[in-house]
């Protein structure tokens, strides 16, 4: 099995916690996820208004007031078309794993642990099903 397949949130908080070295105040930390969440965005704009390999196509959708809560997928969507090219895929992941860096730092600085939040929230969302509409 490849190594990468193997990799828990454990290792990589871990990982996170040796490396970081010089933005280990909680402030620093907050910025630069916060900062990720930004080049997270604008690397997805950037898909559709650079490269155009996505297209936006977004419009109101009306929803039946008798629409039970089961059959609301029905009349929502993405509002994405098309499909990430290899550069925007790149680029994409680069900055949602920057992004997640920031998770596992600040997870770290808190004294949590991303596996048990990540569990955690798994198990509300399994048992809340689609009432959890947080």
């Amino acid at each position: 099995m490849n190594e990468n397949k193997e990799l828990d949130c454990h290792k990589f908080q871990t990982k996170v916690n040796d490396l970081l070295i010089r933005h280990r105040s909680i402030l620093d930390i907050l910025t630069k996820y916060q900062e990720s969440n930004s080049r997270v965005n604008r690397s997805v704009a950037k898909t559709v208004t650079n490269c155009g390999c996505l297209e936006v196509t977004a419009t109101k959708k009306e929803i039946p007031q008798e629409a039970r809560l089961d059959e609301l997928k029905n009349y929502t969507e993405t509002h994405v078309e098309g499909g990430l090219c290899d550069n925007c895929r790149e680029i994409v992941e680069m900055e949602l794993g920057n992004n997640l860096f920031y998770v596992a730092a600040l997870c770290n600085i808190l004294g949590l642990d991303l596996q048990e939040v990540l569990e955690q929230e798994y198990k509300k969302i399994a048992t809340l099903g689609r009432f959890n509409l947080s």
